[in-house]
């Protein structure tokens, strides 16, 4: 037999997701991530699924794989110490940065600390015009004293960011060469390099990001292959992005910033392929692991791409799975402050030492303490049988809390859940008002290992119409990168106004973006299998600041039909602003291309459906809005496609528990999903 493996690691378990196409067979697990030694926990979980599944590691022929080691370095500030070389008079603009606070209408809002401090920024003489022409060369001679002096200051790495690179790299890559001359032993990345779009500030951060997390995403992948060598793993490793797709796992070392969401973004294509599935495309996911809550929309079976989603303070400019992330994942931690307000998150207890009741060291309380409190953990050993509940540890963690406000040890429990709850709304009404959706409309879909444990109250205050819990929810992320296509972005700054004049200068930039998609693809991907383009064009009404990005057929560019191009973003402007200008001149500022790379879909086809009733373990006793209520208890795997049953209900498998409150009736459908629906 041959497997694919799909891996993905969070802030307290890794996944594994393996599948073996002759049968159809899917094997799943969880591990407890090793912080101290990262990479440790893979090679524990490879050898647990050859042990309880037989997935002979010499047999797997493919492994996808997806990491927080990036978002987390920058989140924790863990990262490179870095230094920043640019053009004199422009050592601030990463200070300047927007010029916008991150909460305008707080009196206490603070800029957050930029992660290369100014003074380990660097001017030097130099300019590049804005269309490229060079006006002076760079002061090259000014290096060594930059260089000595970077080095007095202890700096890991080097980013070179210079005006207007994206016209013409030459200015940046002078530099840089002439620092690596200097300073073999400090790394150096361009902007240009990184990404090539206009606005300095935005391609400054984004170069930063990259360097920033450099080391830390290098040394994990040192341990990465040395893990799959040591276990006789043949697959060459591949990495999720960012943008949902995956590449190998050796461009991750330079192309960092690409791999920052791979995480979330694989979460939402596995969610995405499983909704498909059960004929679902209106979906709102709710990724709820140790650390964070993440949530996202897919809109006609299409998860939403964009650009500048926040990665901890700082906004990320490559194309990217749109994800809101808050702090309210399972371990996420509760305290009263000194007013005796209840808070929860966003430090979150992690893996080591977890939750009190997980048993290995935990003091303080959280989300998931609650809900062994409230009675709906506690009644079967979780995360395949390596943890088992301590409710009393549990309560007992609650119990200051419960004092400190003069509430029962059930009543604070669920107050918890429900602070949860409600900072995950929030994120939804804004997500609902970006994209102009209504939730009533949609299908909340529940995975990570907390999801379906806060999936149905979240849908109970939205009002959304259904909620699909899949079989294994505790492990989409991991399924993603078994179902992502081989995927990447490029982009050429344009920057004309749209006219029979653009379309030569458009013909050569698509031009040069295809040939640099189809050398990715077949040479740096090795990928000789079907391939699809798709091109988009960052486009606005002459006199705006910012671009939308619409759909653009090739053949128009082809063809020279710019009245096409302005015709299909006049329809956009409409359609998000419900308004449009088309005697306006219309400019394009970026050209862009998606290479796709299409690797054979996973087949799992639909179970029969019984007309038998389910069946419940037995009763037990769980604290449901505001009082002790009896309900049944389900075993995940003795549910068959058809059985269905109604709320409150609990139900437990290996890898999650799914709480059900009243109001909610269950269907298990053909491909094990169990699908809820409100009563009317």
């Amino acid at each position: 037999m041959s497997w694919k493996l799909g891996v993905d690691i969070g802030g307290t378990f890794i996944d594994f997701c393996a599948f073996e196409a002759e049968t159809n067979r899917i094997c799943t697990l969880k591990v407890l991530t090793t912080p101290g030694a990262p990479g440790q926990e893979l090679g524990t979980g490879i050898r647990l699924l050859q042990d309880r599944h037989g997935v002979d590691p010499a047999s797997i022929d493919g492994f996808m794989h997806g990491t927080t080691v990036g978002i987390n370095t920058i989140i924790q500030r863990k990262g490179a110490k870095l230094a920043l070389v640019t053009n004199a008079g422009f050592e601030d603009v990463i200070e300047l940065a927007r010029l916008r606070m991150p909460q305008v209408y707080s009196l206490f809002c603070t800029r957050p600390e930029q992660l290369i401090t100014r003074d380990m920024v660097f001017g030097i003489a130099g300019r590049m015009l804005s269309d490229g022409r060079e006006e002076t060369a760079p002061d090259l001679a000014a290096l060594p004293g930059i260089v000595e002096a970077i080095r007095a200051k202890g700096a890991d790495g080097i980013i070179v960011a210079m005006l207007h690179a994206y016209r013409d790299p030459a200015q940046e890559q002078a530099v840089k060469a002439e620092l690596a001359r200097l300073a073999p032993d400090l790394y150096a990345f361009a902007s240009a390099e990184v990404w090539p779009v206009i606005r300095e500030y935005e391609r400054t951060t984004t170069a930063i990001l990259n360097g920033y997390v450099h080391p830390r995403i290098a040394g994990y992948l040192d341990g990465l292959y040395a893990t799959l060598d040591e276990l006789g793993a043949p697959a060459q490793p591949l990495l999720t992005k960012s943008n949902g797709g995956l590449m190998q796992a050796e461009e991750g070392r330079t192309a960092c910033v690409n791999m920052l969401l791979s995480g979330t973004a694989s979460g939402v294509i596995g969610a995405a392929w499983l909704a498909r599935q059960a004929g679902e495309d209106r979906i709102l996911t709710l990724d709820i692991g140790g650390t964070s809550a993440d949530l996202a929309v897919i809109i006609d079976g299409k998860p939403q791409f964009g650009t500048g989603e926040m990665i901890g303070d700082f906004p990320l400019h490559v194309p990217s799975v749109s994800v809101s992330s808050i702090g309210a994942g399972g371990g996420s931690i509760a305290s009263v402050d000194g007013f005796g307000v209840l808070k929860v998150g966003p430090e979150s207890a992690g893996s080591t030492p977890g939750p009190v009741c997980y048993g290995r060291g935990g003091t303080q309380p959280t989300i998931t303490d609650a809900m062994a409190v409230m009675g709906i953990l506690g009644h079967s050993a979780i995360a395949y049988g390596q943890l088992s509940m301590d409710v009393g540890a549990a309560r007992a963690a609650i119990q200051p809390l419960a004092d400190a406000m003069g509430r029962s040890i059930e009543a604070t429990a669920e107050a918890i859940v429900e602070i949860a709850v409600s900072e995950m709304f929030v994120e939804v009404e804004k997500m609902a008002a970006r994209y102009g959706i209504d939730m009533r409309d949609f299908t909340l879909v529940p995975f990570g290992g907390a999801g379906p444990l806060m999936g149905a109250f979240l849908a109970r205050e939205i009002g959304c119409a259904k909620v699909m819990a899949p079989r294994r929810p505790g492990v989409v992320s991991a399924l993603g990168g078994l179902v992502a296509d081989l995927k990447s972005d490029f982009i050429r700054t344009v920057f004309e106004e749209v006219g029979s004049g653009a379309m030569p200068r458009l013909k050569r930039a698509l031009a040069e973006l295809e040939a640099e998609g189809e050398a990715w693809l077949r040479q740096g991907q090795g990928f000789d299998g079907p391939a699809l383009s798709q091109v988009t064009a960052d486009l606005r009404y002459a006199g705006q600041s910012f671009e939308l990005e619409t759909a653009l057929d090739p053949a128009w560019i082809a063809g020279g039909n710019h009245a096409a191009i302005a015709a299909a973003f006049h329809a956009r402007h409409e359609e998000v602003y419900e308004f449009n200008d088309p005697g306006t001149p219309v400019e394009l500022i970026n050209l862009r291309l998606v290479k796709i790379g299409q690797r054979p879909g996973l087949e799992t086809p639909p179970a029969p459906l019984t007309e038998a009733g389910a069946l419940p373990e037995r009763l037990i006793e769980v604290w449901l809005d505001g009082a002790w209520r009896e309900v049944p208890l389900f075993l995940r795997e003795a549910l068959e496609a058809g059985h269905r049953f109604a709320g409150p209900a609990i139900v437990a498998q290996e890898d999650t528990t799914f709480a059900i409150p009243a109001g909610f009736f269950a269907r298990v459908d053909g491909h094990l999903n169990i699908m809820l629906e409100q009563e009317a």
